[in-house]
């Protein structure tokens, strides 16, 4: 005996949200390396074009990467730019193992020879980055960067970049954590016309949402009102 298979139009409704919700999800990508910042004319690691992705340097020697690295962020240069940094990093960190675990290494004993934040929020931003992005590979499995973010917040009282980027690490959460970071970034913008730039820009090239309409939960990141 043949059956035939109705659907009915509410099955098919779910069905097309699940559809919906997947694909946007997909197209979303891990935060922390999908979306490039903005960081003027300030110097951190080669990049070409405006992509997220390695368009274009692919040639870049990561046996340099640690080195290159560590020499911007131990400059005197804006959080944001740490933050650009690290996320390319990663993405280089990517092709080469050795030089991941080594920046990590690295980073970490840096943020523990003292009170220093800036090396604090440095190791916690990189780990989470590395959480995001290599997986199977990541050497910072197991550690708590947002962690380290939080205590690199507490030593340095107030800093709006800073906060900018824990309320990206938390956006899936915990959503009390993620909405105070959020808060004091969107504030501390009034005085700091690099962070104003970048909440005002598109949040992973989304034309419907800025940085600012994501950490203010105004939509999702994957795209659709909330």
């Amino acid at each position: 005996m043949k059956h035939s298979l109705a659907f009915s139009p509410r099955f098919a409704q779910r069905v097309g949200l699940v559809v919906l919700i997947l694909a946007g999800s997909a197209l979303a990508g891990p935060p922390l390396i999908c979306h490039p910042f903005d960081i003027g004319d300030a110097k951190s690691l080669p990049w070409t074009g405006s992509a997220w992705n390695l368009s274009g340097n692919q040639s870049y020697d990561t046996g340099n990467l640690v080195r290159d690295t560590i020499t911007i962020l131990d400059a005197n240069t804006p959080v944001i730019v740490h933050m650009e940094t690290l996320r390319r990093a990663t993405l280089f960190a990517q092709k080469d193992p050795r030089a991941a675990k080594e920046l990590l290494t690295r980073l970490h004993a840096r943020a523990t020879a003292g009170e220093d934040a800036l090396a604090l929020f440095d190791l916690g931003y990189l780990a989470e980055t590395y959480h995001q992005w290599l997986k199977g590979q990541d050497p910072a499995a197991g550690l708590d960067g947002y962690g380290f973010v939080k205590k690199a917040l507490t030593l340095r009282g107030s800093d709006a970049e800073m906060e900018l980027g824990a309320a990206l690490i938390t956006l899936r959460g915990p959503h009390q954590d993620h909405l105070e970071h959020s808060q004091r970034a969107i504030a501390g913008a009034k005085a700091d016309a690099l962070l104003a730039s970048n909440l005002a820009s598109r949040f992973l090239g989304n034309e419907r949402q800025t940085v600012a309409d994501v950490l203010t939960r105004k939509t999702n990141f994957a795209g659709g009102e909330q």
